[in-house]
């Protein structure tokens, strides 16, 4: 998930990762020497950093591992550039949604939120290389959420590697995660937000914040800052997943 750190660290990218961009758009960057670090189970897939209470902190694994290979990707393909616009997902989105028994509206609204950075596959990995740490995809999915969704909804013999590539299954991998969050909400909540607005909250900074928001906790600035750009998204999302002008 995303906060406004983030979204300046977009606007002003590093230099050395324009360079690395650079390099590997070449074809000549050196690959780095440490694998990614895994981020803690239940984390969520886009937090770029706690926001809210008992946040998770992600979890450093020393060593060193080799670049693994990525699979051609099978869903529709990604633009050189990198520039999209969510709304051309929207028949994946209902799709994915559809099986998964969540609202497609919040499943496009979340990929509104996720837009504020360009999702070209090779910048994304140029700045993996920089923040190893960093997410994947249309929908910002970081390792550990995208490995413990994969093995619990038939998606066994996809890679987290595969996400930028490939904007499919980086869509279906959101909507199983959402369709996980909403299985952990309690039946009975003391706070005044609705289902949709929990699960927004719990993609962008984790199910125990998920779960402390609905007993009544209040988010921290950077949760508050997600929520308020999904209010932002949410008539774009429903005009997008409907086919309305």
């Amino acid at each position: 998930m995303t906060d406004s750190g983030a979204r300046r660290r977009w606007v002003v990218v590093p230099v050395l990762v324009l360079v690395a961009w650079l390099l590997v758009r070449g074809g000549h960057a050196p690959e780095s020497a440490d694998g990614p670090r895994a981020s803690p189970s239940g984390a969520s897939p886009s937090e770029t950093g706690p926001t809210g209470p008992a946040a998770a902190k992600p979890t450093e694994r020393a060593g060193t591992t080799p670049a693994p290979s990525v699979p051609p990707a099978t869903g529709p393909a990604v633009p050189s550039n990198g520039a999209y616009d969510p709304a051309s997902c929207a028949a994946q989105v209902r799709k994915h949604a559809a099986r998964a028994g969540i609202e497609p509206r919040l499943l496009m609204a979340i990929l509104y939120n996720e837009s504020y950075k360009p999702h070209d596959p090779e910048l994304e990995r140029a700045w993996q290389r920089y923040k190893p740490d960093a997410a994947f995809g249309i929908a910002n999915m970081h390792r550990a959420a995208f490995d413990e969704t994969r093995q619990r909804h038939g998606l066994a013999g996809r890679r987290w590697e595969e996400l930028p590539d490939d904007r499919d299954l980086a869509i279906e991998a959101a909507a199983w995660h959402l369709h996980d969050l909403a299985a952990m909400l309690p039946g009975h909540r003391s706070a005044p937000y609705t289902t949709d607005e929990l699960l927004a909250l719990g993609y962008n900074t984790g199910s125990g914040n998920m779960l402390a928001f609905a007993r009544g906790a209040r988010p921290g600035s950077q949760a508050q800052s997600y929520l308020d750009r999904l209010h932002a998204n949410w008539d774009k999302a429903g005009k997008a997943v409907s086919g309305r002008p």
